[in-house]
């Protein structure tokens, strides 16, 4: 009897096992396959792998982008995927799992399916097509497929990543995690709050802690300041080297007009930077006051809150999790609530709600589509109107000679009266604001006497000089514009200043410049390091004497670049981040030990500690690095490998240099630091870029269709 017993409980924990395994792609439901049959497709690879799309219609090409980016990393493409349909976590785990309760949270399929039908007919058109690529790869590779009942995807699949991933670079993500952790808030644009909006200090970054994932450098130069009469534009993001927000090199051309090179994030269906034959941009992450929080006031039931003396009940709508657990999938039950303000988060200190700029809107998939294609600045600045993008700064340029800086950003229209860097009072509705500021609003600086402009994240009133800058005073404080310099602006600023005309070199060599500027917060936390007290501490006095000797400048070529490099780290993420600064002492302690203990010495080389690593085995390479996590040249993050070794994973990522001859004509560079074929380990394309990468060298772009086919590049259809 008890053997029977024994045996059938065995039996019932094998089916429920089984059905733990199976159960959530059993209950979700693809959607239907769009409808959509490419006219006239190909695919052209040239000699570094990068893929060119041809097609009739912009569809057709947003069709093969879909396919050729598969073929290089499909693996992020599905993690992608799943994130838009609410099953990251049952691909990636907990991890997804979080991003799958952010998305439900935000409504982003609901937002989805009300703005989808409102979409102009040719940009539905163009998303339908390429969710019709990457099912198209999907059914001819099935076995690379990672998630069951993930295929078919449809337009309105990739317009939600959109969605859900914009109001990420501008702190959405921070926010969301200290309220859902009951942390002092703390948001970019202003210091930590508690629940109340009363300052409390931030506890201390140590060493190896990221500043913020978010960087980038753009330049652009008038015919005015060259030597040749060219316009010039650099696009330098740092972006992570792999993952959903990794740039990916690509051109287009369609027979509807649409020709582009540049580069795009996995689920995008264009570039989102680069150029056309007419003009030119490129992005760095701003960072204005776009995320407000109010606290309510519930009830004893805690299911209404007070709005204008009347209580209104909290939407709530009960969602599941679903999240990986080695085998098996489980359901995890969550509750989302919203209020008028937005999205809404219980915590141990009360309710909080959330409105953001462009809450609940999918416009920008019609902005960028709008700005592949405009053909002068008049057109560019029309689709900029369109303000669909929640934030970023835009560096443009174009063949006319035209150069400009555009803080962009969909600023709420605030009421005066309220401390908008702190908690709201969320019982009134004189504080919630509904409209966003139109784009004239936006501080914009264009063709300025200095005849350059550029940003590395810092504030826009410093952007071309002195006596060439935006007037701080003439916009009103309500914009939440930051004032945050970075030595990277700081060092741009002197670099043009004393550059005089600006030849193509010259632009170059300022682009890969690797100093620190004897000022700012790098000044005053060196001088920190060398006011410490070493006299019965040797490790210390010979850190302090290399420190004194130091060049300031992280080329690999001077004494103390690698001990530099690791003790100024914790002071920039201290000042990006507008935390309290780590204690010197502790910083200084942990540098010298690691630099003992892994390479026995405390001035290694520079590119001895630092380097580019990728792969394994045989396709594994390793190479020495430059710059540091401030430096134009930019080394942003690492991990510290076992071996003590420093492996980068954010940085200077995809750059571009674009040129407008004097007669209009348009050339241009670029480079990756691996290759084109990001998770395809066998592909020649996998690491073929990085010795250019770390060598400050660049390849051609083969922009016009008659040199890609001269070249040689292979051509196919999907």
């Amino acid at each position: 009897m008890l053997r029977r017993i024994l045996v059938g409980f065995l039996a019932l924990l094998v089916v429920i096992a089984a059905s733990l395994a199976i159960w959530e792609p059993l209950t979700a439901e693809p959607p239907a396959a769009p409808a959509f049959q490419p006219a006239d497709v190909r695919i052209a690879r040239d000699k570094f792998g990068v893929p060119h799309i041809f097609g009739k219609t912009d569809a057709d090409v947003a069709y093969g982008v879909a396919y050729a980016h598969a073929e290089d990393d499909f693996a992020t493409l599905q993690e992608v995927l799943a994130m838009t349909r609410g099953r990251a976590g049952a691909m990636l785990g907990a991890d997804g799992a979080k991003i799958d309760y952010a998305a439900a949270l935000l409504d982003v399929r609901a937002t989805t399916a009300r703005d989808w039908p409102r979409l102009p007919a040719d940009v539905k058109a163009l998303f339908t097509a390429y969710a019709a690529g990457l099912n198209h790869y999907a059914d001819k590779h099935p076995d690379e497929v990672r998630l069951s009942g993930l295929f078919p995807v449809t337009g309105e699949d990739v317009v939600a990543g959109f969605v859900l991933r914009s109001p990420f670079f501008f702190g959405l993500d921070s926010v969301l995690g200290q309220l859902v952790e009951g942390k002092d808030m703390y948001r970019e644009g202003g210091p930590a709050l508690d629940a109340t909006g009363k300052l409390v200090p931030r506890a201390d970054t140590p060493l190896g802690s990221d500043p913020a994932d978010n960087g980038s450098n753009g330049m652009a130069v008038a015919p005015a300041r060259a030597t040749d009469g060219a316009t010039r534009l650099v696009s330098n993001s740092h972006q992570p080297w792999t993952g959903g927000v990794a740039w990916y090199e690509l051109v287009v051309h369609s027979g509807e007009g649409w020709d582009f090179a540049g580069a795009n994030f996995p689920g995008s269906p264009y570039p989102f930077l680069g150029h056309n034959k007419y003009l030119g941009w490129t992005n760095t992450v701003n960072r204005p006051d776009l995320i407000d929080v109010y606290k309510l006031v519930l009830d004893e039931s805690g299911d209404n809150y007070r709005f204008d003396g009347r209580w209104r009940p909290l939407e709530a709508k009960r969602v599941w999790l679903k999240v990986k657990f080695g085998p098996f999938v489980l359901p995890v039950p969550r509750t989302v609530w919203r209020s008028v303000h937005g999205p809404v988060v219980k915590n141990d200190r009360g309710a909080f709600a959330i409105r953001y700029a462009g809450i609940d809107q999918a416009n920008m998939v019609t902005q960028y589509y709008r700005l592949n294609k405009a053909k002068n600045l008049a057109e560019w600045r029309a689709a900029m109107a369109g303000q669909g993008v929640p934030a970023t700064n835009f560096i443009y340029a174009d063949a006319k000679g035209n150069i400009g800086l555009f803080y962009n950003a969909m600023f709420p229209d605030r009421q005066p009266g309220f401390n908008w860097r702190g908690v709201l009072p969320g019982d009134t509705s004189a504080d919630l604001w509904t409209k966003t500021l139109p784009f004239d609003r936006v501080p914009a600086l264009v063709n300025p006497r200095s005849g350059y402009v550029m940003n590395a994240n810092n504030t826009p009133w410093v952007a071309a000089g002195p006596g060439d800058e935006l007037d701080a005073a003439a916009f009103s404080p309500l914009l939440g514009v930051e004032d945050d310099m970075t030595n990277r602006a700081t060092r741009l600023i002197e670099l043009f200043e004393a550059s005089g005309q600006i030849d193509e070199a010259r632009l170059k060599a300022i682009k890969y410049d690797t100093a620190y500027a004897r000022s700012g917060y790098a000044k005053a936390w060196m001088d920190k390091l060398l006011a410490l007290d070493s006299r019965d501490d040797p490790a210390f006095a010979e850190a302090q004497a290399l420190l004194r000797k130091w060049d300031w400048n992280l080329d690999g070529k001077g004494h103390g670049d690698a001990l530099a490099l690791m003790a100024l780290r914790p002071a920039n993420g201290a000042h990006y981040q507008r935390r309290a600064e780590p204690d010197p002492r502790t910083v200084l302690k942990d540098v010298v030990t690691h630099l003992q203990d892994h390479f026995g010495t405390l001035d290694p080389k520079l590119g001895t500690v630092l380097r580019l690593r990728h792969g394994e085995g045989a396709h594994r390479i390793d190479l020495p690095l430059d710059g540091g996590n401030d430096t134009v040249r930019a080394s942003t993050l690492w991990d510290a490998e076992p071996d003590g070794r420093l492996k980068v994973r954010h940085g200077d990522s995809f750059i571009m240099f674009v040129t407008w001859d004097a007669a209009g004509r348009v050339r241009s560079e670029s480079i990756q630091p691996f290759g084109a074929a990001t998770t395809r380990p066998d592909s020649p394309h996998y690491n073929d870029q990085a010795p250019l990468f770390v060598a400050h060298k660049l390849k051609p772009v083969l922009f016009d269709p008659a040199a890609l086919k001269a070249s040689g590049a292979r051509f196919y259809r999907p």
